[in-house]
C-alpha cells in the first residue's frame, strides 16, 4: 500500500529556519508512523525557486537568480541531512522535469476551456505575490499591510470563478479534505463569497517557466509551484498525494487554487490537506527583522535532533499555534527525556547487568502488560489523527506506571534476598521493566529516529527497529535469555543556563554563516527602517490622530488577515475600521483596548466593508503588527498632538 505525503515547496528567498524544520519533522514522523502501519510511505519536499521576490533577493546581493537558488536549495538539503530526515522524493521548480509537467497541465486546462488571455491594470503586492483588485495607487495590501505597486500587463487567466460550486461540493462530499476543522470552515466561508478569475502569468517578470503558447509570458508562482507535488513523482503511480502538510497561511492556495487547477486539467485530486499552526518564539511570530529567528542547527549541536523533534511534537498541539522558547525546550528535555525515558532505560538495563549478568530473566506483571497493550492501541489512534502531543503523553503515562512499579517492587532490596519467592519477583520486575522499555522504544521510533535505535540495541534486539510494525507489536516480544548490550546514557541531563547560552551563541554564529553564504551581512537584532523625508509641521497637523476604544471585533470572512472593528472615538456612533491585524490578534484581545486611530482618512472598501479610519501599529519587515497604545487612562476621542 502506498502513502504519498508532502511538505510545502519551501520558498528560497531566505535560508531555512525552525519553522521549516517543524513542518518537515512532523511530515517525516507521519511517514515513519505509516511505515509502522505497513504502508510504503514516500515523503516529498522541494523548493519553490521562481518569482519576483527571488529575482529581487538575488539582484540585491549581485547574483543571478539561478546562482541564488542553487545556494539556498542546497542549504535546505543540507538541513534535512543533518537532522536525519529521510526525504524520498524532491523537486526544484527550476528543474526541467518540473517545467514539463507545468506546461502539460496548462495545456490540459487550456484545451478544456479554463484558460483565457486578458489584461490587468491595478495594484500588486510583491510580498504576497498577489493582485489586490480593490486597492488604489498608494494603498497598502489589505493582507499584509505593505505598499502595493501599480502594474499594467497582459496576462493569461485561469477561470477560478467556474469552480465555486465544484469546490463546495468537494468540501461537502469529503469532509476530511481540509483539516483541522477551523481551517475547513475558513476555506468554505471564503469560497462561498464567490471566486474571481486568477492571473497565472506575468510579462514583467523573466525568472520563471515560459508558457508553451507564448514564451514572453512566464507562469505566476502558484500555478508553477503547486504542480511540484506532481512533477516530483511523474512517471510513477504515487499520485494522487494522500496528504499535503502545510502551514495555515497557505491553506487557501492548497485547498482552493490547487484542486481547481487539477479539476480543470482532469487530474486526480490529493486526498487531504492538513494546515498546522504557526511556531511562535516566546509567543511572538518569528521574524528576521525582529532578530528572533531560531535555527535548528544550534539545537542539534547542543541537544540532538531527536530532542528538538520530541519537543515540537509533544509541546504543541498539532494544528494550533505553539510557542517555542529555549527555557521550555531544555525543561522538557530534562523532565521527559533525561529523567523519564533516559532514566528508565539506564536503571532497567543496569539492574539486568548487575543482578542477572546481562541476561533478560523470565516473568511478567499482568497489570503493566495490560497498560502497555492499551498504550500501543492508543498511540496508534492518536497518531492516525495527527494528535502527536496526546499520543506522546500516553507513552509517558506508561513510563510513569513502570517507574512506579519498579519503586514498589524495589528490586535492589529483592536482590539481597536469597529465597525463591524474592528471586522470582526480581525476575518478574526486571523482565516487566525491560519489556515495557522495548514497547516504549518502538512506539517512539517515528519521533526519535536516532535515539530509539540506540536504546533498541542496548536491549539486545538484533532485528532493525525500522522493521517493527503495529501488527506485530504486543506484550511478550522480548525473549527470556536474551543478552542485552552495553549500557550507555542516551539523554544526559543538561544544565539549563549553560545549554541555553551555548545555543544562543551558536545561533549568532550560524546566522552569520548563512548570511555570508549568500553575500549578505548578518541580520541585526532589530532592523530599523530608514527615516522618511522630513515634512513641515503643517503637514503633520493635517493628520487627525485620536484615541479609540475597541467596542466590537471580528475576523472578516474570506480573509486571513483582516479584522472588522467598531471603535469609539468620542463620536455619536463608533467608527467602522478594517485593519490587517487578524493574524496578530484574536478578536477577544481587542475588546475594550485603547488604540490610536487616524480619523480623517477618506473611506475605502475592503472585502465589501467600508473602513472609516486606520488603526496605528508598528510595522516591522516580516513581523506581525504591534498596536500602539497607552499606559495612562485616556478618554476615547482625545487627540494626539
Amino acid at each position: 500500500m502506498k502513502y504519498y505525503l508532502t511538505t510545502p515547496l519551501y520558498y528560497v528567498n531566505a535560508a531555512p529556519h525552525i519553522g521549516h524544520t517543524y513542518t518537515t519533522m512532523a511530515a517525516e514522523t507521519i511517514a515513519r508512523f505509516k511505515r509502522m502501519q505497513g504502508y510504503d510511505a514516500v515523503l516529498f519536499t522541494g523548493t519553490d525557486e521562481h518569482g519576483q521576490k527571488v529575482e529581487r533577493a538575488a539582484e540585491a546581493i549581485g547574483k543571478s537568480p539561478q546562482e541564488f537558488t542553487d545556494l539556498i536549495s542546497a542549504e535546505f538539503r543540507s538541513q534535512w541531512e543533518k537532522l536525519n530526515i529521510r526525504i524520498d522524493r524532491t523537486i526544484r521548480t527550476t528543474d526541467p522535469r518540473h517545467h514539463k509537467v507545468v506546461q502539460w497541465l496548462f495545456q490540459r486546462c487550456m484545451e478544456n476551456g479554463f484558460i483565457y488571455k486578458g489584461s490587468y491594470t491595478g495594484q500588486y503586492c510583491v510580498y504576497d505575490e498577489l493582485y489586490v483588485n480593490e486597492a488604489k495607487p498608494g494603498d497598502n495590501c489589505p493582507e499584509c499591510g505593505r505598499p502595493t505597486e501599480t502594474v499594467t500587463e497582459e496576462n493569461y487567466f485561469f477561470k477560478l470563478s467556474a469552480f465555486t460550486e465544484k469546490l463546495l461540493e468537494l468540501y461537502e462530499s469529503q469532509p476530511d479534505f481540509i483539516q483541522p476543522e477551523t481551517r475547513r470552515n475558513e476555506v468554505i466561508s471564503f469560497v462561498k463569497q464567490g471566486l474571481n478569475d486568477l492571473s497565472i502569468s506575468r510579462t514583467t517578470l523573466k525568472w520563471g517557466i515560459p508558457l508553451p503558447v507564448e514564451a514572453k509570458h512566464v507562469f505566476y508562482v502558484w500555478f508553477d509551484a503547486l504542480i511540484g507535488y506532481m512533477s516530483a513523482v511523474d512517471g510513477t503511480d504515487l499520485w494522487p498525494a494522500d496528504l499535503h502538510l502545510i502551514g495555515k497561511e497557505i491553506v487557501r492556495f492548497h485547498a482552493v487554487f490547487w484542486p481547481a487547477f487539477l479539476m480543470a486539467g482532469g487530474a486526480p485530486l490529493p486526498k487531504r490537506v492538513f494546515a498546522h499552526g504557526w511556531l511562535l518564539f516566546e509567543n511572538d511570530k518569528m521574524s528576521k527583522s525582529r532578530g528572533n529567528i531560531v535555527r535548528s542547527e544550534p539545537i542539534r549541536q547542543v541537544m540532538g535532533a531527536d530532542a528538538l523533534r520530541y519537543f515540537l511534537l509533544r509541546e504543541i498541539v498539532f494544528g494550533q499555534d505553539g510557542s517555542f522558547s529555549y527555557d521550555a525546550l531544555v525543561g522538557r528535555y530534562n523532565s521527559d527525556l533525561a529523567n523519564g525515558l533516559g532514566n528508565l532505560a539506564s536503571r532497567t538495563l543496569t539492574m539486568i547487568h548487575q543482578y542477572r549478568k546481562g541476561e533478560v530473566p523470565e516473568g511478567s506483571a499482568k497489570a503493566i502488560a495490560a497498560i502497555a497493550n492499551d498504550t500501543i492501541d492508543s498511540v496508534q489512534q492518536s497518531f492516525e489523527r495527527f494528535e502527536f502531543s496526546k499520543g506522546l503523553e500516553t507513552v509517558w503515562g506508561l513510563i510513569s506506571a513502570v517507574d512506579k512499579f519498579i519503586v514498589e517492587c524495589a528490586p535492589w532490596k529483592l536482590a539481597r534476598q536469597s529465597d525463591e519467592t524474592s528471586q522470582k519477583l526480581l525476575d518478574e520486575t526486571l523482565y516487566t521493566a525491560a519489556e515495557a522499555l522495548r514497547i516504549v522504544t518502538a512506539l517512539l521510533a517515528p519521533v526519535m529516529p536516532q535515539s530509539a535505535p540506540k536504546i533498541w540495541a542496548q536491549l539486545g534486539m538484533t532485528d532493525s527497529i525500522e522493521n517493527v510494525t503495529y501488527s506485530k507489536l504486543s506484550w511478550g516480544g522480548l525473549k527470556p535469555g536474551q543478552q542485552i548490550g552495553e549500557v550507555a546514557g542516551v539523554f544526559p541531563r543538561l544544565e539549563a543556563k549553560a545549554a541555553i547560552g551555548q545555543m544562543r551563541d551558536l545561533e549568532e554564529k550560524v546566522s552569520a554563516e548563512q548570511a555570508a553564504l549568500i553575500g549578505k551581512k548578518a541580520e541585526p537584532a532589530a532592523n530599523v527602517a530608514p527615516t522618511s523625508p522630513k515634512i513641515p509641521i503643517d503637514d503633520f497637523l493635517k493628520v487627525d490622530l485620536r484615541v479609540g476604544l475597541v467596542k466590537f471585533a471580528e475576523r472578516v470572512k474570506g480573509s486571513t488577515k483582516l479584522m472588522h472593528m467598531k471603535v469609539d472615538i468620542g463620536e455619536a456612533e463608533p467608527r467602522t475600521i478594517v485593519a490587517g491585524i487578524a493574524e496578530a490578534y484574536e478578536p477577544e484581545q481587542l475588546l475594550n483596548r485603547k488604540v490610536v486611530i487616524v480619523a480623517n482618512l477618506q473611506p475605502r472598501k475592503l472585502k465589501g466593508i467600508e473602513s472609516n479610519g486606520m488603526i496605528v501599529a508598528a510595522s516591522v519587515e516580516d513581523g506581525k503588527p504591534v498596536l500602539a497604545g497607552f499606559h495612562e487612562d485616556i478618554p476615547p476621542g482625545a487627540r494626539l498632538k
